[in-house]
């Protein structure tokens, strides 16, 4: 019963760190390759108060963090997409690679998501086919396809 309540505690405590943690910022989005249009790349930066959106559109790098030009979009958009933050799996952490799975190979798009955390900026490309990712990130690539259909309503 002792080690069931510590358990407990632990994951209590882990999932508040996460939710109290100071990321600077995350950045998220999607592109595609073969499109046309100004909805092929759509990439957001979310801070721990505002919500901003790339005016570049540009195709990411798989080499280097995104660098977009970014301007302020309303709180209303904000409020929809604030906890993304908090939704953030451990599991995506710990993976070291750039590139997660094979990202707009077949013309279905990529997802971007950035951390920065302390001026450090980690990066992943992540393939929207979810039978191309790991399984234990499937609920993060809806997660994050959610959000950004949140903002495009």
């Amino acid at each position: 019963m002792i080690l069931i309540l510590l358990i407990a505690a632990a994951c209590e405590s882990e999932n508040m760190k996460k939710e109290n943690s100071s990321m600077d910022y995350i950045t998220f989005g999607h592109f595609y390759g073969e499109c046309g249009g100004d909805k092929c790349v759509q990439i957001y930066k979310l801070t721990d108060s505002s919500l901003y959106e790339d005016t570049e559109d540009e195709y990411p790098s798989f080499d280097e963090p995104y660098n977009g030009n970014y301007v302020q979009l309303q709180d209303s958009l904000f409020e929809k997409v604030k906890k993304l933050k908090n939704e953030i799996p451990d599991k995506l952490l710990t993976i070291n690679t750039k590139v997660i799975g094979q990202p707009d190979a077949g013309d279905w798009g990529g997802l971007y998501f950035e951390i920065a955390y302390q001026g450090e900026r980690r990066f992943w490309l992540i393939d929207k086919m979810k039978s191309n990712v790991p399984e234990d990130l499937s609920p993060f690539v809806d997660k994050l396809n959610e959000n950004i259909k949140l903002l495009n309503d």
